[in-house]
């Protein structure tokens, strides 16, 4: 387990550890872009957090933005001024939900290609993005805040409210393909790592 790094001491979301598996995104984005040779406009990352009963967190989109009243994950773009990827992930995790990020347990596999990072496009087509995703502890679960000019509503729903894209009788349908693919490979590596 590894210390983040604390430059950013005063920032409520950047005291977290991390699992070694994840070392490789503790590096600022322009730098990993860098060093993996990629041309990507930018990243972004976004957080999977579970509570105790294995319900992962979802945050309804504002209808006034872009995917208007459709269910996402915490997350966004990872800035220049964020001291790593996973200091990106836990400052947007902050900032859509006002969680605390604790301790990034690993990445996951979202690609189509079976690695890590969903590649995207801006809303114009013109700029592309990778996001990658994380599994993330987080100091209570009780605390989601939310910032209404992002997100309006959230729920804690299971495996299978998420495959159905329903809790009970109310409908929660899920943004995308990418972010469907990423709740699934969630649950897979959570429930797997728990036998």
């Amino acid at each position: 387990m590894t210390e983040a790094p604390q430059d950013i001491e005063k920032s409520p979301w950047s005291k977290f550890t991390f699992d070694d598996s994840v070392a490789e995104w503790n590096v600022p984005g322009a730098q990993w872009l860098d060093q993996n040779n990629k041309t990507w406009n930018g990243l972004a990352a976004a957080a999977l957090v579970f509570d105790d009963q294995d319900r992962v967190l979802l945050v309804r989109r504002s209808e006034f933005d872009s995917m208007p009243l459709l269910w996402e994950i915490p997350g966004g773009g990872v800035d220049p001024e964020d001291p790593s990827i996973l200091h990106g992930c836990a400052r947007e995790l902050w900032e859509e939900a006002g969680l605390k990020a604790r301790h990034i347990k690993h990445i996951i596999v979202d690609g189509m290609d079976g690695k890590p990072g969903a590649v995207f496009t801006n809303r114009t087509g013109q700029y592309f993005y990778c996001k990658f995703s994380f599994e993330v502890d987080v100091a209570d679960t009780s605390e989601v805040t939310l910032d209404p000019n992002e997100h309006i509503e959230y729920v804690w729903a299971t495996q299978e409210e998420v495959q159905r894209q329903r809790i009970g009788d109310r409908e929660i349908p899920i943004a995308n393909k990418i972010t469907m693919i990423v709740l699934n490979k969630g649950f897979e590596k959570r429930l797997s790592s728990k036998k």
